[in-house]
């Protein structure tokens, strides 16, 4: 039973090789009726500006002045990665990886309760200056991210 279906995949083989030769002969044979296009014209033919052309056209169109992204469309692009003029959930997370890496701690990609947790009762440690186990409004404002400095020249 083996041996037969190898000797029906070697027929098989052989066919499509057989087919596959006479339709590239054939598409050989089609090419080569085809009338090939026309040589481009000797450069003796091209023609040459005179002595008294002008030397040079007038002026190009201005270009209408781009318009300055506002800071909510500056936003939205940086998320849009692949600029299709929407945010997918994979872009929209994206930027946020390195911070779920800093908080999962034993790296398994899970944050379990006790690691976030653990980050946010720390970070709550780290703003409550007194010790007293509440946030004032001043300590409360020691939790916001610090923004990025901004470079001092647009390079």
């Amino acid at each position: 039973m083996a041996v037969s279906r190898f000797l029906v995949g070697g027929v098989a083989s052989a066919l499509l090789l057989t087919g596959g030769l006479f339709m590239w002969k054939g598409y050989t044979q089609i090419a080569e009726e085809e009338e090939l296009p026309a040589a481009p014209p000797p450069l003796a033919a091209i023609p040459v500006a005179g002595p008294d052309a002008p030397k040079r056209g007038p002026a190009p169109p201005s270009l209408p002045a781009a318009k300055e992204a506002s800071r909510e469309e500056r936003r939205f692009n940086r998320y849009d990665r692949d600029r299709n003029d929407r945010i997918s959930r994979v872009e929209m997370m994206s930027s946020r990886t390195a911070a779920f890496r800093k908080l999962d701690k034993d790296g398994n990609n899970l944050l379990t309760f006790e690691e976030w947790a653990v980050a946010t009762s720390d970070r709550f440690a780290k703003a409550d200056g007194d010790k007293s186990g509440d946030l004032t409004r001043a300590e409360f404002a020691t939790t916001a991210p610090k923004r990025a400095a901004k470079p001092k020249c647009n390079c």
